[in-house]
């Protein structure tokens, strides 16, 4: 049994001289550790959302908000330029790149330490001003990790990447339930916060034995600048869409009402979340590789968009469907006004799965402006309309503004960007999107139809059911699409299991 498991491991290693089959043994590594991750993420919220109310989970949103803005602010883009660099070592970069995230993560630290009270009256919330002292200690923890950590995505190394990310979970999960079922107040969230850091700051030395020492290089800087300043722009703009709907939340309603938002959105994009990091992390390393061929790079695109859709789109479609049962399942009654926020922000989930294929794209290619500049559209829409969007029908409406903008003007625009960087045509595009949409919508309306039609009075049955009635439909609506229409999606799966064999 053990020499079993030992031959598994083996020939899941990415040692393959073929980029194809590196990427997608270190997709399965990077997909079970995104699984694992964000089980433990789930269950953490399930069992600390019974011991904490919405307003704590609204306090700690606040000190997070601040903390990401803060960081996004201030990224310089070394990490994604050293990934995308031709080189296959860059050791002689990495003192230089530690440095500067070392002295980065320290001034983030005194910022956030010192300007604590100023931030907290902001929100109009004193209470935080403890609470954001302690989150202070988390940038400068990141900032001092081993930089060598860039070599798990770029040299696809993705099984060091697992242990690396999953042991900062694991130390998350424990010291935040342990704290939270002896004190349950938000500081339990905090310091399993800064304990998940900690745990990657110690496997980041152990999993790799570069030693970084101080030292900054100039031209090494301007030369990787150059690719980082656009990073540093998407950076700045991605938060500003992605996380300026909490700040304005936050700052319009009150710490209980972010409660509700942030934590639907990340039980109603969780799916997304994993598939975006999955294909950000393998696909960008292979893309760079072959940056140069767009025969490969239309042929791995269009295979990375039928895997990710086959998977994100009835995961998000199953969400919006079960939300309600979910909820009355898992959750006190106190959190039923998250309910309608889920079913938007899931289908704004759908729509990110499918749109994080593309950046990757833009990024090997050395196309990063493309990002920056679709990211400043979405602000600029987003900055007109939130006000009275979120005045007039409060997070519901927030939720609705979000997806909206998403679903027009963005992907009509990324779908013709994309096309015309991988030389296809957009037709092709929504046509290999097509096919899991009609799966997803056909396994929605039979979950919504048991949903309203079968009753077990025991909530925790009912999800259930329901969870299995949305696979049974799904798998059999998408292999009726297969062999019916030749959906070539199942040439992908028997690809991947070749490889794998």
């Amino acid at each position: 049994m053990l020499d079993k498991l030992k031959q598994l491991i083996k020939r899941l290693l990415p040692a393959s001289d073929d980029i194809m089959e590196q990427a997608v043994k270190s997709g399965v590594w990077v997909g079970v550790m995104n699984v694992t991750e964000r089980g433990l993420e789930l269950l953490l919220l399930v069992i600390v959302a019974s011991l904490l109310s919405p307003r704590a989970f609204g306090l700690m949103g606040i000190a997070l908000l601040t903390l990401s803005s803060l960081k996004k602010f201030s990224e310089l883009g070394i990490k994604s330029a050293l990934i995308q660099a031709e080189e296959d070592n860059v050791d002689d970069e990495l003192n230089t790149a530690w440095t500067i995230e070392t002295a980065r993560g320290t001034v983030i630290a005194v910022i956030l330490f010192l300007g604590a009270p100023f931030i907290a009256s902001l929100f109009n919330e004193p209470a935080a001003t403890d609470l954001f002292r302690v989150i202070a200690l988390s940038p400068f923890i990141v900032g001092l990790r081993n930089p060598a950590v860039v070599y798990f995505q770029k040299s696809l190394d993705f099984h060091k990447e697992f242990v690396y990310r999953v042991s900062g979970a694991v130390a998350y999960f424990v010291v935040t339930v342990g704290i939270a079922l002896y004190e349950p107040t938000v500081y339990a969230l905090a310091i399993g916060y800064i304990a998940g850091d900690a745990a990657r700051f110690l496997v980041s030395y152990i999993a790799d034995g570069y030693r970084p020492w101080p030292s900054f290089d100039v031209d090494v800087a301007k030369k990787r600048y150059s690719f980082g300043k656009w990073v540093t722009a998407n950076s700045i703009l991605y938060f500003l869409y992605s996380r300026g709907d909490d700040a304005f939340v936050g700052w319009a309603l009150m710490a209980s009402a972010l409660g509700f938002y942030q934590l639907a959105y990340r039980l109603s994009n969780a799916p997304a979340t994993e598939i975006t990091q999955t294909i950000s992390s393998v696909t960008f390393s292979a893309y760079s590789k072959v940056q140069n061929d767009v025969e490969k790079l239309r042929s791995g695109y269009f295979q990375t968009l039928r895997m990710t859709t086959l998977a994100s789109f009835p995961a998000a479609m199953g969400i919006a469907a079960i939300a309600p049962a979910f909820v009355e399942a898992f959750f006190t009654p106190e959190w039923q006004p998250m309910i309608p926020v889920m079913q938007l922000l899931a289908i704004y989930g759908l729509l990110r799965s499918m749109g994080a294929t593309m950046g990757p794209v833009w990024k090997a290619v050395g196309r990063p402006d493309y990002i920056a500049k679709l990211s400043a559209v979405r602000v600029a829409l987003i900055t007109i309309f939130i006000y009275p969007a979120t005045m007039m029908y409060g997070i519901e409406g927030t939720a609705a503004l979000i997806t909206g903008i998403y679903i027009f003007p963005m992907m009509p625009i990324d779908t013709y960007l994309i096309a015309r960087t991988v030389e296809a045509s957009p037709i092709r595009v929504l046509k290999e999107v097509s096919y899991p949409l009609v799966a997803s919508l056909g396994m929605g309306a039979a979950v919504t139809y048991v949903y309203q039609t079968v009753t077990l009075n025991a909530p925790v049955l009912e999800f259930i059911l329901l969870i299995l009635v949305g696979i049974g439909v799904y798998v059999a609506l998408a292999l009726a699409l297969m062999f019916s229409f030749n959906w070539e999606v199942k040439q992908n799966l028997e690809s991947i299991f070749d490889a794998l064999a």
